[in-house]
């Protein structure tokens, strides 16, 4: 779908599987049915997504490569080989969702750092990560809508 590196997919990937342990562990500490407990589902959600979509586009060798098994992907159910066929339009739009307020608020905490320092490369590469994952998300809707209009 994307014209990424194996190395840009790599750095993704680590960022988006970092991200999904942080929410994780943080995840528990907030009330079913509040607010930050809606937000981070929702987010986990979609970094899963995410996660699944950049492992789809490594190149096969970098697929064998990889530990393929994951217990979050067992837990819910997921086959990252029928990626395309797990979600409905609607999940893959509201994934979106999080993934966009990933790059704002990175935007916003990198505006605060200065250019070079830790804090703002980490914060880089992250955005990164949430563009090729927004990137990704985008053409599977795009491919999702071409085969629904044959």
């Amino acid at each position: 779908m994307g014209n990424y590196t194996n190395e840009e997919l790599n750095v993704a990937l680590w960022e988006v599987s970092s991200t999904i342990s942080n929410c994780e562990k943080i995840h528990g500490k907030f009330e079913e049915g509040t607010a930050q407990y809606s937000l981070l589902r929702n987010r986990i959600k979609a970094m899963i997504i995410s996660k699944l979509l950049i492992e789809y586009e490594l190149s096969p060798e970098e697929q064998m490569s990889r530990h393929q098994t994951d217990d979050r992907v067992k837990k819910l159910g997921l086959d990252r080989e029928n990626v395309m066929v797990q979600y409905t339009k609607a999940e893959l739009t509201e994934a979106l969702r999080p993934v966009v307020s990933v790059i704002s608020k990175c935007e916003k905490a990198q505006g605060k750092s200065d250019e070079g320092t830790p804090h703002y490369r980490r914060v880089e590469n992250l955005i990164k990560a949430m563009e090729i994952a927004k990137a990704l998300i985008e053409a599977q809707l795009a491919l999702d809508e071409i085969s629904g209009d044959l």
